[in-house]
Protein backbone atom coordinates (compact mmCIF):
# COMPACT_ATOMS: atom_id res chain seq x y z
CA UNK A 1 0.00 0.00 0.00
CA UNK A 2 1.28 3.45 -0.88
CA UNK A 3 0.19 6.65 0.81
CA UNK A 4 1.89 8.90 -1.75
CA UNK A 5 -0.74 11.10 -3.38
CA UNK A 6 -0.79 14.19 -5.52
CA UNK A 7 -1.50 17.53 -3.92
CA UNK A 8 -5.19 18.33 -3.78
CA UNK A 9 -6.24 20.53 -6.69
CA UNK A 10 -7.24 24.12 -6.02
CA UNK A 11 -10.68 25.45 -6.88
CA UNK A 12 -9.12 27.42 -9.75
CA UNK A 13 -7.47 24.29 -11.14
CA UNK A 14 -10.73 22.35 -10.85
CA UNK A 15 -12.70 25.05 -12.63
CA UNK A 16 -10.06 25.24 -15.37
CA UNK A 17 -10.26 21.47 -15.85
CA UNK A 18 -14.04 21.68 -16.17
CA UNK A 19 -13.86 24.45 -18.75
CA UNK A 20 -11.14 22.69 -20.75
CA UNK A 21 -13.42 19.64 -20.99
CA UNK A 22 -16.34 21.74 -22.23
CA UNK A 23 -18.39 21.12 -19.08
CA UNK A 24 -21.64 23.07 -18.82
CA UNK A 25 -22.92 21.76 -15.48
CA UNK A 26 -21.14 20.43 -12.40
CA UNK A 27 -23.11 18.16 -10.09
CA UNK A 28 -22.51 18.76 -6.37
CA UNK A 29 -23.46 15.33 -4.98
CA UNK A 30 -24.01 13.91 -1.50
CA UNK A 31 -25.54 10.74 -0.08
CA UNK A 32 -28.47 11.30 2.26
CA UNK A 33 -29.54 9.45 5.39
CA UNK A 34 -31.60 7.00 3.34
CA UNK A 35 -28.78 6.04 0.99
CA UNK A 36 -30.11 8.14 -1.90
CA UNK A 37 -27.58 10.15 -3.91
CA UNK A 38 -28.83 13.71 -4.30
CA UNK A 39 -27.38 17.08 -5.18
CA UNK A 40 -27.55 20.36 -7.06
CA UNK A 41 -25.73 21.60 -10.17
CA UNK A 42 -23.60 24.67 -10.73
CA UNK A 43 -23.28 26.41 -14.05
CA UNK A 44 -19.81 27.10 -15.34
CA UNK A 45 -19.78 30.93 -15.24
CA UNK A 46 -19.22 31.40 -11.51
CA UNK A 47 -17.94 27.91 -10.75
CA UNK A 48 -14.90 29.06 -8.76
CA UNK A 49 -17.10 30.84 -6.22
CA UNK A 50 -19.39 27.85 -5.77
CA UNK A 51 -16.47 25.45 -5.51
CA UNK A 52 -15.08 27.58 -2.69
CA UNK A 53 -18.26 28.62 -0.88
CA UNK A 54 -20.68 25.89 -1.83
CA UNK A 55 -24.35 25.82 -2.80
CA UNK A 56 -27.20 26.32 -0.37
CA UNK A 57 -29.38 23.41 0.74
CA UNK A 58 -32.35 23.33 3.08
CA UNK A 59 -31.64 21.60 6.38
CA UNK A 60 -34.75 19.48 5.73
CA UNK A 61 -32.96 17.28 3.20
CA UNK A 62 -31.26 15.12 5.82
CA UNK A 63 -34.76 14.20 7.03
CA UNK A 64 -35.98 13.16 3.56
CA UNK A 65 -36.81 9.49 3.03
CA UNK A 66 -36.39 7.43 -0.12
CA UNK A 67 -40.11 8.02 -0.77
CA UNK A 68 -39.43 11.78 -0.59
CA UNK A 69 -41.41 12.06 2.62
CA UNK A 70 -40.11 14.45 5.26
CA UNK A 71 -39.48 12.60 8.51
CA UNK A 72 -40.27 14.45 11.70
CA UNK A 73 -37.08 15.61 13.38
CA UNK A 74 -36.55 18.81 15.32
CA UNK A 75 -34.59 21.44 13.40
CA UNK A 76 -35.06 19.80 9.99
CA UNK A 77 -38.04 21.60 8.56
CA UNK A 78 -38.75 24.61 6.34
CA UNK A 79 -36.46 27.02 8.18
CA UNK A 80 -32.68 26.90 7.93
CA UNK A 81 -29.94 26.23 5.42
CA UNK A 82 -26.56 24.57 5.12
CA UNK A 83 -23.94 24.67 2.35
CA UNK A 84 -22.80 21.88 0.02
CA UNK A 85 -19.06 22.61 -0.11
CA UNK A 86 -17.10 20.54 -2.67
CA UNK A 87 -13.97 18.53 -2.05
CA UNK A 88 -12.01 19.37 -5.24
CA UNK A 89 -10.02 16.13 -4.98
CA UNK A 90 -13.22 14.23 -5.86
CA UNK A 91 -13.92 16.13 -9.10
CA UNK A 92 -14.31 14.04 -12.25
CA UNK A 93 -15.60 14.54 -15.76
CA UNK A 94 -18.67 12.29 -16.00
CA UNK A 95 -18.22 10.01 -19.03
CA UNK A 96 -21.87 8.91 -18.81
CA UNK A 97 -23.54 12.34 -19.06
CA UNK A 98 -22.99 15.06 -21.68
CA UNK A 99 -20.78 18.02 -20.73
CA UNK A 100 -21.09 17.19 -17.04
CA UNK A 101 -18.68 17.28 -14.13
CA UNK A 102 -19.23 15.66 -10.74
CA UNK A 103 -17.81 16.65 -7.38
CA UNK A 104 -18.62 15.26 -3.94
CA UNK A 105 -19.36 17.58 -1.07
CA UNK A 106 -19.18 18.11 2.64
CA UNK A 107 -22.18 19.61 4.39
CA UNK A 108 -21.17 22.77 6.23
CA UNK A 109 -23.02 25.22 8.44
CA UNK A 110 -23.35 28.82 7.33
CA UNK A 111 -20.42 29.78 9.57
CA UNK A 112 -18.18 27.19 7.90
CA UNK A 113 -18.30 24.38 10.47
CA UNK A 114 -18.99 20.70 9.64
CA UNK A 115 -22.73 20.03 9.77
CA UNK A 116 -23.36 17.56 12.62
CA UNK A 117 -25.79 15.51 10.50
CA UNK A 118 -23.34 14.96 7.61
CA UNK A 119 -22.27 11.37 6.99
CA UNK A 120 -19.04 12.30 5.22
CA UNK A 121 -17.94 14.41 8.18
CA UNK A 122 -18.74 11.47 10.46
CA UNK A 123 -16.44 9.21 8.46
CA UNK A 124 -13.70 11.85 8.60
CA UNK A 125 -13.97 11.83 12.40
CA UNK A 126 -13.64 8.04 12.50
CA UNK A 127 -10.64 8.15 10.16
CA UNK A 128 -9.04 10.67 12.52
CA UNK A 129 -9.87 8.45 15.50
CA UNK A 130 -8.12 5.52 13.80
CA UNK A 131 -5.16 7.75 13.00
CA UNK A 132 -4.73 8.49 16.71
CA UNK A 133 -3.94 4.76 17.06
CA UNK A 134 -1.49 4.81 14.13
CA UNK A 135 -4.05 3.06 11.94
CA UNK A 136 -5.05 3.84 8.38
CA UNK A 137 -8.04 1.85 7.14
CA UNK A 138 -7.81 0.46 3.62
CA UNK A 139 -11.17 -0.58 2.18
CA UNK A 140 -13.18 -1.42 -0.91
CA UNK A 141 -16.92 -1.65 -1.42
CA UNK A 142 -17.79 -4.64 -3.63
CA UNK A 143 -21.30 -4.12 -4.99
CA UNK A 144 -23.54 -6.54 -6.83
CA UNK A 145 -26.15 -5.08 -9.16
CA UNK A 146 -28.69 -6.23 -11.68
CA UNK A 147 -29.10 -5.09 -15.27
CA UNK A 148 -32.79 -4.81 -16.03
CA UNK A 149 -35.26 -3.63 -18.60
CA UNK A 150 -38.45 -1.79 -17.68
CA UNK A 151 -41.69 -2.51 -19.52
CA UNK A 152 -44.91 -0.78 -18.48
CA UNK A 153 -43.20 0.32 -15.28
CA UNK A 154 -42.13 -3.22 -14.33
CA UNK A 155 -38.45 -4.14 -13.98
CA UNK A 156 -37.30 -7.44 -15.51
CA UNK A 157 -33.81 -9.00 -15.44
CA UNK A 158 -31.79 -8.54 -18.61
CA UNK A 159 -31.25 -12.29 -19.03
CA UNK A 160 -31.61 -15.69 -17.40
CA UNK A 161 -27.93 -16.58 -17.46
CA UNK A 162 -26.20 -18.64 -14.78
CA UNK A 163 -23.52 -17.82 -12.25
CA UNK A 164 -20.09 -17.07 -13.75
CA UNK A 165 -21.27 -18.20 -17.20
CA UNK A 166 -19.79 -16.93 -20.44
CA UNK A 167 -23.39 -16.61 -21.63
CA UNK A 168 -23.93 -13.96 -19.00
CA UNK A 169 -20.67 -12.26 -19.96
CA UNK A 170 -21.74 -12.11 -23.59
CA UNK A 171 -25.21 -10.78 -22.83
CA UNK A 172 -23.85 -7.84 -20.85
CA UNK A 173 -20.54 -7.43 -22.72
CA UNK A 174 -21.24 -4.12 -24.46
CA UNK A 175 -22.50 -2.47 -21.28
CA UNK A 176 -19.71 -3.88 -19.11
CA UNK A 177 -17.05 -2.75 -21.57
CA UNK A 178 -18.37 0.80 -21.43
CA UNK A 179 -18.64 0.65 -17.63
CA UNK A 180 -14.99 -0.42 -17.36
CA UNK A 181 -13.89 2.35 -19.72
CA UNK A 182 -15.95 4.93 -17.83
CA UNK A 183 -14.67 3.85 -14.40
CA UNK A 184 -11.04 3.82 -15.47
CA UNK A 185 -11.36 7.25 -17.09
CA UNK A 186 -12.16 8.50 -13.57
CA UNK A 187 -9.21 6.73 -11.97
CA UNK A 188 -11.22 3.77 -10.64
CA UNK A 189 -9.17 0.71 -11.58
CA UNK A 190 -11.16 -2.47 -12.20
CA UNK A 191 -9.96 -5.67 -10.51
CA UNK A 192 -12.45 -8.40 -11.45
CA UNK A 193 -15.75 -8.90 -13.24
CA UNK A 194 -18.22 -11.79 -13.54
CA UNK A 195 -21.95 -12.46 -13.88
CA UNK A 196 -23.35 -13.46 -10.49
CA UNK A 197 -25.97 -15.99 -9.40
CA UNK A 198 -29.11 -13.96 -10.04
CA UNK A 199 -30.57 -13.40 -13.47
CA UNK A 200 -28.99 -10.28 -14.95
CA UNK A 201 -26.80 -9.90 -11.84
CA UNK A 202 -23.29 -8.48 -12.18
CA UNK A 203 -20.30 -8.06 -9.89
CA UNK A 204 -17.43 -5.77 -10.85
CA UNK A 205 -14.85 -4.83 -8.24
CA UNK A 206 -12.43 -1.92 -8.10
CA UNK A 207 -9.16 -1.46 -6.23
CA UNK A 208 -9.17 -0.53 -2.54
CA UNK A 209 -8.40 2.90 -1.18
CA UNK A 210 -8.18 4.64 2.16
CA UNK A 211 -11.51 4.75 3.99
CA UNK A 212 -12.80 8.17 2.89
CA UNK A 213 -11.66 7.63 -0.69
CA UNK A 214 -13.30 4.18 -0.71
CA UNK A 215 -16.66 5.69 0.27
CA UNK A 216 -16.24 8.46 -2.32
CA UNK A 217 -15.47 5.81 -4.94
CA UNK A 218 -18.68 3.97 -4.10
CA UNK A 219 -20.65 7.12 -4.97
CA UNK A 220 -18.80 7.59 -8.26
CA UNK A 221 -19.10 3.86 -9.02
CA UNK A 222 -22.87 3.75 -8.61
CA UNK A 223 -23.39 6.95 -10.58
CA UNK A 224 -21.22 5.58 -13.39
CA UNK A 225 -22.86 2.16 -13.60
CA UNK A 226 -26.37 3.61 -13.59
CA UNK A 227 -25.46 6.32 -16.09
CA UNK A 228 -23.83 3.91 -18.53
CA UNK A 229 -26.71 1.44 -18.27
CA UNK A 230 -29.20 4.19 -19.12
CA UNK A 231 -27.26 4.99 -22.28
CA UNK A 232 -28.11 1.44 -23.36
CA UNK A 233 -31.77 1.68 -22.38
CA UNK A 234 -31.16 -0.44 -19.27
CA UNK A 235 -31.48 0.06 -15.52
CA UNK A 236 -28.80 -0.93 -13.02
CA UNK A 237 -30.61 -1.99 -9.85
CA UNK A 238 -28.55 -1.87 -6.64
CA UNK A 239 -31.49 -2.75 -4.36
CA UNK A 240 -30.72 -5.59 -1.92
CA UNK A 241 -33.64 -7.67 -3.20
CA UNK A 242 -35.29 -6.46 -6.43
CA UNK A 243 -37.12 -9.79 -6.77
CA UNK A 244 -37.78 -12.22 -3.95
CA UNK A 245 -37.15 -15.29 -6.11
CA UNK A 246 -33.70 -14.11 -7.25
CA UNK A 247 -30.39 -13.83 -5.41
CA UNK A 248 -30.01 -10.55 -3.55
CA UNK A 249 -27.52 -7.77 -4.24
CA UNK A 250 -24.93 -7.37 -1.52
CA UNK A 251 -22.24 -4.73 -1.25
CA UNK A 252 -19.53 -6.56 0.64
CA UNK A 253 -17.11 -4.30 2.48
CA UNK A 254 -13.46 -5.40 2.49
CA UNK A 255 -11.16 -3.76 5.01
CA UNK A 256 -7.76 -3.94 6.64
CA UNK A 257 -5.79 -1.63 8.91
CA UNK A 258 -2.34 -0.35 8.02
CA UNK A 259 0.23 1.81 9.73
CA UNK A 260 -0.27 5.47 8.93
CA UNK A 261 2.81 5.48 6.70
CA UNK A 262 1.17 2.75 4.61
CA UNK A 263 4.12 0.36 4.96
CA UNK A 264 2.73 -2.29 7.32
CA UNK A 265 -0.53 -4.23 7.18
CA UNK A 266 -1.33 -4.39 10.87
CA UNK A 267 -3.97 -7.05 10.27
CA UNK A 268 -1.28 -9.53 9.22
CA UNK A 269 0.80 -11.83 11.42
CA UNK A 270 2.10 -14.98 9.77
CA UNK A 271 2.54 -16.61 13.17
CA UNK A 272 -1.17 -16.46 14.01
CA UNK A 273 -4.05 -18.60 12.79
CA UNK A 274 -5.28 -17.51 9.35
CA UNK A 275 -2.53 -14.87 9.36
CA UNK A 276 -4.62 -12.58 11.57
CA UNK A 277 -2.74 -10.39 14.02
CA UNK A 278 -3.98 -9.82 17.56
CA UNK A 279 -5.07 -6.33 16.49
CA UNK A 280 -7.07 -7.74 13.57
CA UNK A 281 -8.78 -10.21 15.87
CA UNK A 282 -9.71 -7.46 18.32
CA UNK A 283 -11.02 -5.26 15.48
CA UNK A 284 -13.12 -8.15 14.14
CA UNK A 285 -14.39 -8.93 17.64
CA UNK A 286 -15.54 -5.32 17.94
CA UNK A 287 -17.41 -5.51 14.65
CA UNK A 288 -19.09 -8.75 15.71
CA UNK A 289 -19.94 -7.34 19.13
CA UNK A 290 -21.71 -4.33 17.61
CA UNK A 291 -23.07 -6.10 14.53
CA UNK A 292 -26.76 -6.25 15.60
CA UNK A 293 -26.66 -2.43 15.74
CA UNK A 294 -24.15 -1.98 12.92
CA UNK A 295 -26.42 -3.63 10.36
CA UNK A 296 -28.80 -0.68 10.83
CA UNK A 297 -26.07 1.27 8.99
CA UNK A 298 -24.81 -1.40 6.57
CA UNK A 299 -28.13 -3.11 5.72
CA UNK A 300 -30.03 0.11 5.84
CA UNK A 301 -33.41 -0.48 4.19
CA UNK A 302 -36.64 -2.35 4.78
CA UNK A 303 -35.74 -4.32 1.66
CA UNK A 304 -32.36 -5.41 3.08
CA UNK A 305 -33.81 -8.03 5.37
CA UNK A 306 -35.23 -10.17 2.56
CA UNK A 307 -31.57 -10.77 1.69
CA UNK A 308 -30.18 -11.57 5.16
CA UNK A 309 -31.53 -15.12 5.21
CA UNK A 310 -29.82 -18.43 6.10
CA UNK A 311 -28.19 -20.47 3.34
CA UNK A 312 -28.23 -17.67 0.78
CA UNK A 313 -24.52 -16.76 1.12
CA UNK A 314 -25.59 -13.37 2.43
CA UNK A 315 -24.87 -13.99 6.14
CA UNK A 316 -27.67 -14.44 8.65
CA UNK A 317 -25.64 -15.22 11.76
CA UNK A 318 -23.14 -13.29 13.85
CA UNK A 319 -20.13 -15.46 13.06
CA UNK A 320 -16.81 -15.25 11.27
CA UNK A 321 -14.78 -17.83 9.41
CA UNK A 322 -12.02 -18.41 6.86
CA UNK A 323 -13.61 -18.18 3.41
CA UNK A 324 -16.99 -18.91 5.00
CA UNK A 325 -19.54 -17.18 2.78
CA UNK A 326 -22.30 -17.82 5.31
CA UNK A 327 -20.41 -15.87 7.95
CA UNK A 328 -21.06 -12.19 8.61
CA UNK A 329 -17.28 -11.72 8.54
CA UNK A 330 -15.21 -13.70 6.05
CA UNK A 331 -11.44 -13.85 6.27
CA UNK A 332 -10.51 -13.80 2.60
CA UNK A 333 -7.73 -16.14 1.46
CA UNK A 334 -4.64 -14.00 0.86
CA UNK A 335 -2.78 -14.05 -2.43
CA UNK A 336 0.12 -16.52 -2.38
CA UNK A 337 3.47 -14.79 -1.88
CA UNK A 338 1.61 -11.53 -1.19
CA UNK A 339 0.09 -12.50 2.13
CA UNK A 340 1.12 -9.37 4.02
CA UNK A 341 -0.26 -7.08 1.32
CA UNK A 342 -3.52 -8.94 0.70
CA UNK A 343 -4.74 -10.06 4.13
CA UNK A 344 -8.15 -8.47 4.68
CA UNK A 345 -11.59 -9.11 6.15
CA UNK A 346 -14.92 -8.96 4.32
CA UNK A 347 -18.17 -7.82 5.92
CA UNK A 348 -20.92 -9.68 4.07
CA UNK A 349 -23.80 -8.16 6.05
CA UNK A 350 -23.70 -5.04 3.90
CA UNK A 351 -25.60 -3.78 0.85
CA UNK A 352 -25.92 -0.74 -1.40
CA UNK A 353 -28.94 0.73 0.38
CA UNK A 354 -26.44 2.03 2.92
CA UNK A 355 -24.84 5.43 2.95
CA UNK A 356 -21.19 4.34 2.41
CA UNK A 357 -19.86 7.02 4.73
CA UNK A 358 -22.06 5.79 7.58
CA UNK A 359 -21.34 2.13 6.83
CA UNK A 360 -17.57 2.64 6.70
CA UNK A 361 -17.55 4.94 9.72
CA UNK A 362 -19.67 2.50 11.72
CA UNK A 363 -17.29 -0.37 10.97
CA UNK A 364 -14.32 1.73 12.08
CA UNK A 365 -16.05 2.81 15.31
CA UNK A 366 -16.99 -0.79 16.15
CA UNK A 367 -13.55 -2.15 15.30
CA UNK A 368 -11.70 0.47 17.31
CA UNK A 369 -13.93 -0.30 20.29
CA UNK A 370 -12.85 -3.91 20.00
CA UNK A 371 -9.20 -2.83 20.07
CA UNK A 372 -9.70 -0.46 22.99
CA UNK A 373 -11.48 -3.15 25.02
CA UNK A 374 -9.13 -5.92 23.85
CA UNK A 375 -12.10 -8.07 22.91
CA UNK A 376 -11.49 -11.74 22.20
CA UNK A 377 -12.60 -13.11 18.87
CA UNK A 378 -15.06 -16.03 19.20
CA UNK A 379 -14.19 -19.41 17.64
CA UNK A 380 -14.23 -19.52 13.87
CA UNK A 381 -17.17 -21.08 12.03
CA UNK A 382 -15.79 -23.56 9.51
CA UNK A 383 -19.18 -24.79 8.34
CA UNK A 384 -22.58 -23.32 7.52
CA UNK A 385 -23.78 -21.99 10.91
CA UNK A 386 -27.37 -22.81 9.96
CA UNK A 387 -26.45 -26.51 10.08
CA UNK A 388 -25.21 -26.30 13.65
CA UNK A 389 -27.41 -27.03 16.64
CA UNK A 390 -28.64 -24.19 18.83
CA UNK A 391 -26.17 -25.34 21.50
CA UNK A 392 -23.26 -25.23 19.05
CA UNK A 393 -24.26 -21.79 17.77
CA UNK A 394 -24.65 -20.48 21.30
CA UNK A 395 -21.13 -21.66 22.18
CA UNK A 396 -19.64 -19.42 19.48
CA UNK A 397 -22.08 -16.52 19.94
CA UNK A 398 -23.68 -17.23 16.56
CA UNK A 399 -27.05 -15.64 17.14
CA UNK A 400 -29.27 -14.54 14.26
CA UNK A 401 -28.76 -11.07 12.93
CA UNK A 402 -31.77 -8.74 13.09
CA UNK A 403 -34.56 -9.90 10.80
CA UNK A 404 -36.01 -6.47 10.09
CA UNK A 405 -34.89 -2.87 9.86
CA UNK A 406 -37.07 -2.10 12.86
CA UNK A 407 -35.19 -4.67 14.94
CA UNK A 408 -31.82 -3.34 13.76
CA UNK A 409 -32.76 0.27 14.58
CA UNK A 410 -33.75 -0.88 18.06
CA UNK A 411 -30.27 -2.35 18.54
CA UNK A 412 -28.66 0.85 17.21
CA UNK A 413 -30.63 2.98 19.65
CA UNK A 414 -29.25 0.90 22.53
CA UNK A 415 -25.64 0.82 21.30
CA UNK A 416 -23.84 3.57 23.19
CA UNK A 417 -20.59 3.27 21.23
CA UNK A 418 -22.18 3.73 17.81
CA UNK A 419 -24.62 6.37 19.01
CA UNK A 420 -21.81 8.41 20.57
CA UNK A 421 -19.68 8.03 17.45
CA UNK A 422 -22.50 9.21 15.18
CA UNK A 423 -23.41 12.12 17.42
CA UNK A 424 -26.87 13.27 18.47
CA UNK A 425 -27.88 15.11 15.28
CA UNK A 426 -26.74 12.44 12.85
CA UNK A 427 -27.99 9.49 14.90
CA UNK A 428 -31.31 11.17 15.64
CA UNK A 429 -32.06 12.25 12.08
CA UNK A 430 -30.92 8.88 10.71
CA UNK A 431 -33.24 6.93 12.98
CA UNK A 432 -36.12 9.32 12.28
CA UNK A 433 -35.73 8.69 8.55
CA UNK A 434 -35.59 4.92 9.01
CA UNK A 435 -38.59 4.90 11.34
CA UNK A 436 -40.54 6.90 8.77
CA UNK A 437 -39.63 4.28 6.15
CA UNK A 438 -40.71 1.45 8.42
CA UNK A 439 -44.08 3.08 9.05
CA UNK A 440 -44.65 3.98 5.38
CA UNK A 441 -43.89 0.53 4.02
CA UNK A 442 -45.91 -1.18 6.74
CA UNK A 443 -49.00 0.44 5.21
CA UNK A 444 -48.30 -0.94 1.72
CA UNK A 445 -48.06 -4.35 0.11
CA UNK A 446 -44.90 -6.21 -0.84
CA UNK A 447 -45.12 -5.27 -4.52
CA UNK A 448 -44.99 -1.58 -3.54
CA UNK A 449 -41.96 -2.17 -1.35
CA UNK A 450 -40.01 -4.06 -4.03
CA UNK A 451 -40.80 -1.51 -6.72
CA UNK A 452 -39.98 1.54 -4.59
CA UNK A 453 -36.60 0.14 -3.51
CA UNK A 454 -35.54 -1.19 -6.91
CA UNK A 455 -33.99 1.94 -8.45
CA UNK A 456 -33.46 4.28 -5.50
CA UNK A 457 -29.86 3.43 -4.58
Amino acid sequence: MSTVSAAAPTTAETAAKARAAGVRLVRFLYCDNDGVIRGKCSGIADLETRLERGIGLTVAMQAFTLLDHLATFEGMGPVGEIRLVPDPSTFVIAPYAPRTGVVLVDMMTLDGQPYPADGRSFLKRMVSRAGERDLQILAAFEPEWTLATRVDGVYQPLDESGCFTSTGMNTAAVVIDEVVEALESQGLEVEQYYPELGWGQQELSITPATALAAADRQIHYKETVRGVALRHGLYALFAPKPWLEQAGNGCHLHFSAWSKDGKTNRFYDQGQAYGLSALAQQFMAGVLDHLPALVALTCASVNSYHRLQPQTWASAYRVWGPDNREGALRVASPTRSRESQSTNVELKASDSSSNPYLAMGGVIAAGLDGIDRRLELPPAATTDPHLLSETERRAMGADRLPQSLEEAIGHLRRDGVLMDALGERLAGSYMAVKEADIAAFAKEDQAFELHQHAYKF
